[in-house]
């Protein structure tokens, strides 16, 4: 005789297993994705035989689904070190990190001394309108960049001053972040992200700029 009260709670067993376990697969599918990154080192000798010495370090990028739940909508945190060495006679220099954000085409380009992918200049101004921060709205074939920090204090006239670089005296200097965010919305198709850190040095003779390049990485 087929119990009748004992099949139906095992369907409903059956039932609640299979309701937990596509809870699960939708979370497992959902998860951040953690991105170790190679980060990367240029040492490159100035006109008056002082060398410049930039390494990015401890990078790493946390990809995050979007709160929308829509491919348009994303979300990373990212996070490294900028470390600068310079021989010599240094007297000192600025720290401009920064990344480029494409959506649908290629950031590979640039080679380690920037181009047009990077879009800044040495004032802080970064392109596309972007002076600092991250929440971007790019189409296909669009990519922009920005800078880091944004660091508030008196100007020499004790008005308020925003700067996007960290300053350093003598012979090294490092700036380091952790979990900034890249905020991407708009881009239907594939996207990535690049780091880039730009170095002004200046020692008794010269000034002269550098930049490291990190590596791509997708945003999904």
């Amino acid at each position: 005789m087929i119990d009748r009260k004992n099949s139906a709670r095992l369907a409903g067993v059956v039932g609640a297993a299979a309701l937990t376990f596509g809870l699960l697969s939708t979370g497992a599918a959902n998860a951040d994705t953690f991105v170790p990154l190679p980060g990367g080192e240029i040492v490159k000798t100035l006109s008056d035989g002082s060398t410049v010495t930039v390494r990015l370090v401890n990078e790493s990028a946390l990809i995050s689904p979007s709160m929308g739940a829509t491919p348009v909508h994303r979300n990373t945190w990212v996070s490294g070190s900028a470390q600068v060495e310079v021989s010599g006679n240094a007297k000192g220099g600025k720290i401009y990190p920064g990344y480029v954000v494409g959506c649908q085409v290629n950031i590979d380009g640039g080679g380690v001394e920037g181009g047009a992918e990077a879009e800044t200049d040495w004032e802080g101004e970064a392109g596309g309108g972007v002076e600092s921060g991250a929440e971007l709205s790019l189409g296909p074939g669009q990519a922009k960049s920005f800078y880091l920090l944004d660091r508030e204090g008196p100007d020499d006239y004790g008005n308020e001053d925003h700067s996007t670089n960290n300053k350093f005296k003598g012979k090294s200097g490092s700036v380091t972040w952790s979990d900034s965010t890249i905020g991407l919305s708009g881009c239907g198709g594939y996207a990535q992200a690049r780091a880039f850190v730009k170095v002004k040095v200046e020692t008794e003779n010269i000034s002269s700029t550098v930049t490291l390049w990190g590596q791509p990485f997708s945003l999904g």
